[in-house]
């Protein structure tokens, strides 16, 4: 056959089957234009679902009349520039490629003026011959589009579309979506006629969480924990489900990356493994924004841009758990010993015998910590950038809700009693382990290290080397034995592990699948190959494709006692890396007694003879 150049009709419909799946992405493109044009009030309409009106009225900056044919063109776009523009993308649109999609599959109107024109122009297109007609119209500043019978010359496409309220649904859920991320923005809908939706702007922190609870329910909202992490170009803002309220089931689970809502299997692993101790087999909420370099993800990598790549994706997934993880043992910190996840941080009970006076004191130095600890924190880091291993988790600001009258705000009839207060400021006023304030910490002074390897310790009148991995090697014993009695938690992979199934293996998963989910480990057979899923912290830095069927092969002939167990993971820890200052901290935790023994069995150096050698030598 011969080889043709496709005619601009026939390419543009093509584009429109990644570009227009059904009404919602209509919207969701023609929003996104509006935003990348300054709208600060953003008006949707639609009839029937969308198959029969879709309309977006914006108060942007508005196109040019002499742009307008243009802007129906396919690869038209203000966005981009050159080369070097894709490679630090800010826009939600870049491609130049959507009206001229939803133009050829709708009779499309597109009206619009600027703050320099006189009047408005309006230009309409329809259908697969794209021609353009421009006339005068009347419009204020800004844009106003509407697709009319999506999908009228394409039947087969119109068939797949679904119920009118299956097709809204998509719509509400996306423009949920785009509410949370870009509070800024007012943002109305109606259905048919009638207002369904009015997010009004959110400029401050108590109207953001209004609009939470308008997006995610009254419940997620008032009980949610605020994060708000920074480091090394690194922003982590948002809101994660506390795992120490009750909350139902919630579809709330977004993530943004510089402002774009994407489906990353990356991210999604960091927050699932930072929730499993917590919230184990339980789809946790956030609604989480990830800010970092446009130089440093790539968003053209996915035809709706669903999807985008991480220069340095071992590291941003690391910040995000460390992040996460820090946050969720900070509340666990501050649940203050009231008994379990049934009261929040500020009691709602009042001590009757207090006086006025101390109520208001009291009152007054809970809202001073409760300012301090929203000031931005930073992640420590003890490794470089490049080494990917994060050794001391950050100190996130968060906040914790408990509001019966439904507006968030603490009740002066409701006062934190005097034990959460004081536990409370006493736990803002700590600061966290680090080499620089070790010794602020009342922990003794770090000794000195020899070789990377080592501490040099001097105990009474000897001097001794105590090597670093003895050190972890008996914490991560202690670790393992405490947590096996009960259960290893299972920290799912990012990418599971397959190879080939033994022909025995099916019987050995039956018959240890006690044992194996008392490791943490989830294992499937599938086709013929064996697919690891979960594996303990303890085994993620192993080489699984190898240590999995050895184990297998070793349980499959007998019962490991659980001391056998613990030697076997404390084997396959080994490699991991954890900071000297880190160690040493757990290290100081430890009890006198414990201490000291492991100083006891260290290497003694026989500075005494070398000393009475070089004396010797010396006369």
């Amino acid at each position: 056959m011969t080889i043709k150049v496709l005619p601009p009709q026939l390419a543009n419909q093509i584009a429109a089957g990644e570009v227009v799946e059904r009404p919602a992405s209509v919207i969701k493109e023609l929003v996104e234009n509006s935003l990348d044009a300054g709208a600060t009030k953003v008006e949707i309409e639609i009839d029937k679902g969308g198959s029969k009106l879709i309309k977006i009225q914006d108060n942007g900056s508005g196109i040019p009349k002499d742009e307008l044919s243009l802007a129906l063109s396919r690869h038209a776009t203000s966005k981009l520039a050159s080369l070097d523009d894709l490679d630090a993308i800010l826009s939600f649109g870049f491609r130049g490629e959507a009206l001229a999609s939803i133009s050829s599959v709708s009779r499309l109107t597109f009206t619009s003026r600027t703050a320099e024109q006189t009047e408005a122009w309006q230009a309409y297109a329809e259908g697969s011959d794209m021609a353009v007609k421009i006339v005068p119209a009347a419009h204020p500043v800004g844009s106003t589009v509407e697709a009319v019978d999506l999908f009228f010359n394409t039947p087969a496409r119109r068939r797949f579309l679904k119920s009118d309220k299956t097709e809204f649904t998509h719509i509400d859920e996306w423009l949920k979506r785009i509410a949370l991320v870009r509070s800024d923005i007012h943002f109305t809908l109606k259905h048919n006629g009638k207002m369904v939706r009015n997010y009004r702007p959110a400029n401050t922190e108590q109207q953001y969480l209004q609009r939470l609870a308008q997006v995610s329910g009254k419940q997620f909202a008032e009980h949610a924990l605020a994060v708000d992490c920074e480091h090394n170009g690194l922003q982590l803002k948002g809101y994660i489900q506390s795992p120490y309220f009750e909350v139902s089931t919630t579809d709330t689970q977004y993530f943004y990356v510089n402002g774009r809502l994407v489906r990353d299997r990356l991210v999604n692993h960091a927050v699932r493994q930072a929730f499993a101790e917590q919230l184990d087999g339980i789809q946790a909420g956030y609604v989480l924004m990830l800010n970092l370099d446009p130089h440093q993800v790539d968003v053209n990598v996915h035809p709706a841009k669903h999807e985008v790549r991480f220069h340095e994706s071992r590291y941003v997934h690391d910040f995000i758990l460390q992040a996460l993880q820090s946050a969720l043992a900070q509340a666990e910190v501050l649940s203050l010993g009231t008994g379990g996840a049934s009261e929040s941080i500020v009691s709602t009970r009042n001590e009757t015998t207090e006086q006025p006076s101390e109520q208001h004191y009291h009152q007054e130095q809970y809202q001073r910590d409760r300012e301090q600890a929203q000031q931005p924190s930073s992640l420590v880091f003890d490794t470089p950038r490049r080494s990917h291993s994060v050794t001391e988790k950050p100190v996130i600001p968060y906040s914790s809700r408990s509001n019966q009258g439904g507006n968030n705000r603490y009740q002066s009839a409701e006062l934190p009693s005097q034990l959460a207060v004081d536990n409370y400021a006493q736990l803002l006023t700590t600061p966290s382990v680090s080499p620089s304030n070790v010794h602020r910490n009342h922990e003794p002074q770090m000794p000195a290290v020899l070789a990377g390897k080592f501490w040099v310790i001097a105990n009474a009148d000897e001097l001794r080397i105590l090597a670093f991995d003895s050190v972890a090697a008996f914490l991560t014993r202690q670790q393992i034995e405490y947590k096996l009695a009960s259960g290893l938690v299972s920290q799912p992979l990012l990418m599971p592990v397959s190879v080939k199934a033994h022909d025995d293996w099916a019987d050995t998963l039956e018959q240890r699948a006690v044992l194996l989910r008392k490791l943490g480990i989830e294992l499937t057979i599938r086709l013929g190959q064996l697919i690891i899923k979960k594996v303990p912290p303890y085994l993620r830095q192993s080489q699984l494709a190898d240590v999995i069927p050895e184990l297998l092969q070793w349980i499959r002939f007998e019962q490991p006692t659980d001391e056998a167990l613990v030697n076997w993971l404390l084997i396959q820890s080994r490699n991991q890396f954890t900071s000297a200052a880190a160690l040493w901290s757990e290290f100081c935790l430890l009890d006198e007694t414990q201490q000291q023994q492991m100083i006891s069995k260290a290497k003694a150096l026989p500075w005494q003879t070398w000393l009475s050698e070089q004396t010797s030598d010396e006369r």
